[in-house]
């Protein structure tokens, strides 16, 4: 692997708490911090569970203004439509509880009302230049990492996934509770966990890695391939939740200063084509991808292997091989399709797939092996 250096640049929440029943710190916190009014994001499903929680800010002489709108990956119309809706909302505070999409949506509202900026002034890397209100993220799944991350991700007009990368967009403070993730479901904590396993292992074996992030990476590895079956199986194992919350976090703190490769690129297109969830999207994709890239860095995913619990062969390739086996086997545990064909996407829709992957360059760039369209087209049809 050629790798090309790039200056580390890491940005961390100023405020991170991690553990199981953390969540009940927040009334007492956010009264100390002589906050007036929030909005507050989340999803239908959590809504009832976070019935005591706006009361409890309530009694603290906090006022809340609750959305539960956001069910799937939000776009540029679902932004535009909230940032109106909140307009005249004199909150000083905007909490996301929830997945992805919903920390993704509750970074870009905190970062958007009362900024001068609009929302396509900031698509891309570091064109956000501020953010005037304070903004805290809990995870209610493993997955994603958004909450540590200053990436947000929206779909555009054209139903292409587009980034929103900013500092700014890091939140304030962080309660992630593992046992807010008790009640998913086994193909949703299969999902989004074999996504943070991407992030970790994308980032790990990068064209731009950094020792530093290597060590969250090879960490979260370790700790999602050990007890995300187990997550799955048993959604009661507190033990389990925690630890795949906590190798979820580790790839999340890998997104701002590395980030992902051709995984994400091919998923995307998944997503906005035919509406996959984003971590299936990329279970589908991830070993047939490993397969693509090992040989370009064999000894990163040796690396990655023996992270996965895999003994070392005789060589790196060996090793490496013996990863990707492992991976397969940790997806087939986990009850989820492995292949395209399983989905009906039809097999005439790869050569649109991989020209609209192509179009990630942002992502592409930072994969140990250049992806031609012939290559993209390839990875498709083998995961077909």
């Amino acid at each position: 692997m050629n790798a090309t250096k790039r200056n580390l640049n890491i940005v961390f929440p100023r405020h991170f708490v991690f553990g199981n029943g953390v969540l009940a710190q927040l009334k007492e916190e956010l009264h100390a911090a002589k906050v007036r009014r929030v909005i507050l994001m989340s999803i239908e499903p959590l809504k009832e569970r976070l019935q005591s929680v706006i009361e409890d800010l309530k009694s603290a002489g906090i006022m809340v203004t609750a959305d539960y709108s956001i069910q799937q990956e939000p776009s540029f119309a679902d932004l535009r439509s909230l940032l109106i809706k909140f307009s005249e909302v004199d909150a000083d505070t905007v909490i996301g509880i929830g997945g992805g999409s919903v920390l993704d949506i509750a970074k870009l509202i905190a970062a958007l009302l009362d900024n001068d900026q609009k929302l396509e002034d900031v698509v891309g890397n570091g064109l956000l230049q501020k953010r005037n209100k304070r903004l805290i993220c809990i995870p209610a799944t493993s997955g994603t990492g958004s909450e540590v991350s200053p990436n947000a991700i929206l779909v555009d007009d054209e139903g292409q996934k587009k980034g929103i990368i900013s500092p700014n967009l890091v939140p304030d403070a962080v309660y992630a509770d593992p046992l807010l993730t008790l009640t998913l479901p086994g193909a949703i904590t299969a999902a989004t966990g074999l996504d943070a396993l991407t992030h970790c292992l994308e980032a790990f074996t990068n064209r731009f890695s950094q020792p530093f992030i290597d060590m969250f990476a090879i960490r979260g590895i370790k700790l999602i391939a050990d007890n995300l079956v187990s997550a799955v199986q048993d959604g009661a194992n507190e033990k389990a939740r925690e630890e795949v919350a906590l190798g979820s976090i580790l790839g999340g703190f890998c997104l701002g200063p590395v980030n992902t490769a051709a995984v994400h690129a091919l998923s995307y297109p998944l997503g906005t084509e035919f509406h996959l969830a984003h971590g299936l999207s990329n279970a589908l994709l991830l070993p047939y991808v490993m397969e693509f890239n090992y040989r370009s860095a064999p000894q990163k995913y040796a690396e990655v292997a023996i992270a996965l619990g895999c003994p070392r062969g005789e060589n790196d390739e060996e090793t490496a091989r013996k990863g990707i086996d492992r991976i397969r086997q940790i997806i087939d545990e986990c009850g989820i399709p492995s292949r395209l064909g399983e989905l009906d996407i039809p097999k005439e829709a790869i050569p649109k797939l991989a020209e609209d992957a192509l179009k990630i360059t942002r992502l592409l760039v930072n994969n140990p092996r250049e992806v031609t369209l012939e290559d993209a087209i390839s990875i498709y049809r083998a995961a077909y």
